[in-house]
């Protein structure tokens, strides 16, 4: 970082007993809020399905120990969120000045020092609290900062090279946050402690969906950014394959995640879901995502980003609509 960005950050820099507002707002912005609405939503959709798979008339659900428990788990997630997407901006500050300048890091809202502590005491906590809750949970956390430390931390780095960049994203976010989850909270809710409650076909279904569907958001993500990464000698499949195949490639990813969950629904999960609800809302969706995508203008940055965060709703929709569908048989 040269010397005028140095100076311009520590002039800028928040502190959190002067300007307690500007300072929170700034972490609300560290902490990535999408991700922050995606981890929530992931959380709360995967403690009813798992009351639904052992408790049919659901008395668990607003009982006062399954609050505590669905409490606890939701921040020891968060923490570990904010880890990962604070890790990623520290190593990323020359980079999120010329893609994200306004993060606080790159914007020098937050010094080196202040996103380390932040980050250091969000993972320790996040560990801490799933160990006290439960070894799945305790898993699940350690699995998903490991990936995260990998995937932004040199030497290892993994976010420089497109597949595994794309491996780690939809690792965490289908396959270790869903089946770490349902295991955390069933193993938890059962009388008898330590049995094993072995995922349902609902929770394959929406983990496959949530898989396959966050790979389309790990491609399209570098979508808006190929400025600081082709700068930065960060390979993307954007700078390989270029912006019209990947944002094709995602919408087509996408498509076949709703036609997958229709099909599945009507065909193999029609006992465990309602399928007319499922079917109609996620045609509904399809359409829209369609419809929305034709009036994304490739060269426009704002337009693609703001397709990005439309994309993260259809994400965040999945994970209520899906539930709804299970409580609805």
């Amino acid at each position: 970082m040269s010397q005028i960005s140095q100076k311009k950050s520590s002039d800028s820099q928040l502190s959190l007993f002067q300007q307690p507002g500007e300072w929170l707002y700034a972490f609300w912005k560290f902490s990535r809020p999408h991700t922050i609405i995606g981890t929530s939503l992931s959380v709360l959709a995967l403690y009813g399905i798992s009351v639904a798979a052992i408790d049919p008339n659901l008395m668990l659900l607003g009982s006062h120990y399954g609050m505590s428990l669905l409490l606890g788990s939701w921040i020891a997630c968060l923490c570990g969120n904010v880890y990962i997407v604070g890790l990623n901006q520290l190593e990323d500050v020359e980079i999120d000045q010329i893609n994200k300048p306004h993060l606080p890091i790159a914007a020098g809202e937050f010094s080196r020092q202040q996103a380390q502590l932040i980050i250091g005491s969000t993972g320790l906590l996040a560990l801490l609290i799933a160990g006290l809750l439960g070894w799945w949970l305790f898993l699940m956390v350690a699995v998903s900062l490991a990936i995260g430390t990998a995937y932004s931390l040199p030497p290892v780095r993994l976010k420089r090279f497109p597949f595994w960049a794309s491996l780690c994203i939809f690792t965490v976010r289908g396959a270790v946050v869903n089946l770490g989850l349902f295991l955390h909270f069933t193993a938890q809710l059962q009388e008898q402690d330590g049995t094993l409650f072995l995922p349902t076909e609902t929770v394959w279904a929406l983990t496959v969906f949530i898989i396959v569907f966050t790979f389309a958001i790990a491609i399209f993500k570098d979508i808006p950014d190929m400025e600081g990464d082709k700068q930065y000698n960060i390979t993307t499949f954007t700078l390989q394959l270029g912006k019209p195949v990947v944002f094709s490639l995602a919408r087509w990813v996408i498509t076949s995640c709703y036609l997958g969950m229709m099909i599945a629904g009507v065909l193999w999960l029609k006992d465990s879901v309602n399928p007319v609800f499922l079917v109609v809302t996620h045609l509904v969706l399809l359409s829209v995502m369609w419809w929305r995508s034709t009036q994304v203008d490739l060269q426009d940055k704002s337009a693609i980003a703001s397709f990005y965060q439309f994309i993260w709703k259809l994400f965040f929709l999945e994970y209520i609509i899906f539930p709804i569908t299970c409580f609805l048989v």
